[in-house]
């Protein structure tokens, strides 16, 4: 295997292969690998006894590239590849025992030297590190299980962060024409297709036939170009399409003329495919492309054209409600995404309604019909906001209240059972789960629809997902970035932790201009990181709770206005000190989580803390807009309390809900994970392996 295949494997499964050995004599000593393992235990890391036994096997010459490998991926994944020197070098306890007047003084020094002067400090002494934490554990992985990561990425039935795409290019570079053996037969996800189409143009001999299988619509069609664009495939936002070179203009018109009926399907996108066209010029192919041309007139000559949704619009605006139904009938997901808006049309028409549902349902995907059945199953004790994800490479959250008129319980019930009916016919045709566990905490983590604006991290998971603290009383966030433009642009990012209550109303901010309060501090503004700049903030939870704060935010906002995109890196995460004056201030064994912040948005929410129940709210979120005054924190109050609201009240399908279903399905539902055959937890790490639930148990 290569270097780089075995950097995505670790990141993913936390597993490595290794080459066959060169070590023809006796297996290496113990020491030699114990010396690997402490260096790995450093960062939070251990191996496997069946790694162990391998690496020893190794030669020593595989072995130091083998580590070389490992921990480079690891010291990037925690952050420990760069240099953390906050203002304040013996934070916190040099903060905390400043005065507010050295500490403005300071800060107005800082200021006004453009950020190259800072306080004298004498670095001290650190006790070294007390607090105790988990090693995660690598084990011994095969060429074969990496392999199943592509299949696993490609049939995932969601969309794909930006990681995924360049694991996906990755594969499809590497193993070029052999790329089609680790195919899968569908591609459920059509901004997948468009993703994957790009790179089996870029890197295979022969990608048509491919192309031919994968490409069924008008839609995937213009998502190909737009992704050959380089523009945002969920098509949330418009493309600036290039001028494409004839072989892939003939290439893209020949698959528009493969599609039936393109004409209604360009509709929905009008202004693109008019722009689209003009770099097509279709016209230079009228004989070869006769049904693509005049597709193209219709759009821009406005020639009358009734479209499915129309059509619906006019049943539906005439009280039609048996001709809205066999409309919508020949599109079951159509059905089921207006199926809340019919049921409530009238109580006369409601058994007919879900009679007809119940006829397509089997032909829904098994991610809408996930999120009809939530939505019936919550509906009759509606939470207090709907929350909404709108499309799009910048994560947004909008929530507005629950205000749908009610439907009788028993309809919602109705909706319910056809949904779980269905489902678990559906899974009743995959493999046998035999005895199987399903831990009661997974209710925490939601399923993984949505992807495509993840950050990459050091753990994915879907937002609104609750992950539970570790133990220890002092949250400490950090943050690293450099300066844009390799260095030479000022750049300044303040991090800073919003505290809020129960009813998400403000108690205290913590940020340069509030360096400390509560038991908890601010390491010091700075304001230029031409070689990278850290901050850190400490929160000692039980001051804060005594204080009435629920929740603490931990906010990034760009006060020199760059969008995190432009600058070569930033990244923020958070870690809970048992002692914080022991150790070093940023110690990688005791990070929690790390997420880039790459994103094309000036203010960042990474993560909120419920307090009370001791659980990290993961929200990687931006907010919509930027403050005209106060470019800080303060300044975005506002939106930083409506985004937590979002994200905290959320209600969403989880993986608990979604593995019981299977259980019913495939298996035995069992108490404990002893008497398992397949045991499903937070534990063994089901909720971070995305990629393999949103492709084997939401296919």
């Amino acid at each position: 295997m290569s270097q780089l295949s075995n950097k995505i494997y670790l990141r993913r499964r936390y597993k490595v292969a290794l080459p066959p050995t060169e070590n023809t004599g006796e297996p290496l000593p113990v020491a030699t690998v114990a010396a690997m393992l402490k260096n790995l235990e450093a960062l939070g890391y251990g191996m496997s006894e069946t790694l162990i036994a391998a690496c020893r096997a190794l030669s020593l010459d595989q072995l130091t590239v083998l580590y070389a490998e490992i921990v480079g991926e690891l010291r990037s994944g925690k952050g420990a590849d760069k240099a953390f020197n906050p203002m304040y070098p013996n934070f916190p306890k040099q903060v905390m025992e400043m005065s507010r007047a050295q500490l403005y003084i300071n800060a107005m020094v800082h200021y006004w030297s453009a950020g190259k002067l800072f306080p004298v400090s004498e670095r001290k002494e650190r006790f070294p590190l007390l607090d105790n934490t988990d090693l995660r554990e690598i084990d011994l992985g095969s060429q074969a299980d990496f392999e199943t990561l592509f299949a696993q990425l490609v049939g995932a039935n969601s969309s794909l962060s930006d990681t995924d795409k360049e694991d996906i290019r990755w594969f499809v570079e590497a193993y070029g024409d052999g790329i089609g053996a680790l195919l899968p037969e569908t591609v459920p996800q059509k901004e997948t297709v468009s993703v994957l189409a790009t790179w089996l143009l870029a890197y295979t001999s022969e990608p048509a036939p491919f192309l031919a299988h994968y490409v069924k619509t008008a839609t995937d069609m213009l998502r190909l170009a737009v992704s050959l664009s380089a523009g945002d495939v969920s098509l949330a936002a418009a493309t600036k399409f290039k001028a494409f070179p004839r072989p892939e203009r003939r290439l893209l018109l020949t698959l528009l003329e493969a599609v039936p009926n393109p004409t209604e399907d360009m509709i929905r996108f009008k202004p693109r495919w008019i722009r689209l066209g003009e770099k097509l010029h279709p016209g230079e192919f009228g004989k070869r492309f006769p049904k693509s041309v005049k597709a193209f007139a219709v759009l821009r000559n406005s020639e009358p054209f009734e479209t499915f949704n129309g059509a619906v619009e006019t049943a539906l605006a005439g009280r039609d409600i048996a001709g809205a139904l066999a409309k919508l009938s020949t599109r079951a997901g159509e059905l089921a995404r207006r199926l809340d808006h019919l049921l409530r049309l009238g109580e006369s028409t409601q058994t007919s309604v879900i009679a007809a549902f119940a006829a397509v349902a089997p032909d829904v995907s098994t991610p809408v019909l996930l999120q009809v059945r939530h939505h019936f199953a919550t509906r009759p004790n509606a939470p207090a906001l709907r929350v909404f994800f709108p499309k799009g490479i910048v994560a947004k959250a909008h929530g507005e209240p629950y205000n749908l008129p009610a439907l009788p319980a028993d309809v919602c019930n109705a909706v319910v059972s056809v949904c779980e009916a269905v489902l678990v016919n559906r899974f009743a045709s995959l493999s046998p789960l035999g005895k199987v566990y399903v831990d009661p905490l997974l209710a925490d983590y939601m399923v993984p629809f949505a992807l495509r604006s993840a950050s990459k991290s050091l753990r994915t998971v879907v937002r609104g997902s609750r992950l539970p603290l570790p133990e220890g009383d002092v949250l400490r966030f950090f943050l690293w970035w450099k300066n844009g433009n390799n260095g030479a642009d000022i750049t300044d990012i303040d991090l800073s932790a919003v505290l809020l209550n129960e009813a998400f109303e403000q108690v205290d901010v913590l940020s340069y201009y509030n360096l400390s309060n509560y038991g908890g501090c601010h390491s010091g503004d700075i304001t230029d990181a031409p070689y990278g700049a850290s901050e850190f903030i400490d929160i000692t939870l039980s001051k804060v709770r005594e204080a009435g704060v629920r929740y603490v935010v931990m906010s990034v906002n760009s006060y020199s206005q760059q969008p995190f995109v432009e600058l070569p890196e930033c990244f923020a995460g958070w870690m809970v000190r048992q002692a914080p004056e022991s150790g070093e201030i940023y110690e990688p064994k005791t990070v929690s989580d790390k997420l880039d912040l790459t994103a094309d948005t000036k203010i960042a929410v990474p993560v909120v803390f419920d307090i009370v129940e001791r659980r990290a709210v993961w929200c990687d979120m931006a907010l919509r807009s930027h403050p005209r005054f106060q470019n800080n924190v303060a300044g975005n109050i506002g939106g930083v309390r409506a985004t937590v609201q979002s994200l905290v009240q959320i209600s969403k399908p989880n993986l608990y809900d979604l593995l019981l279903l299977h259980a019913a399905a495939r298996g035995e539902l069992v108490n404990t994970p002893d008497d398992a055959d397949m045991v499903f937890s937070v534990a063994t790490e089901t909720p971070f392996r995305l990629e393999e639930i949103a492709s084997q148990y939401m296919a």
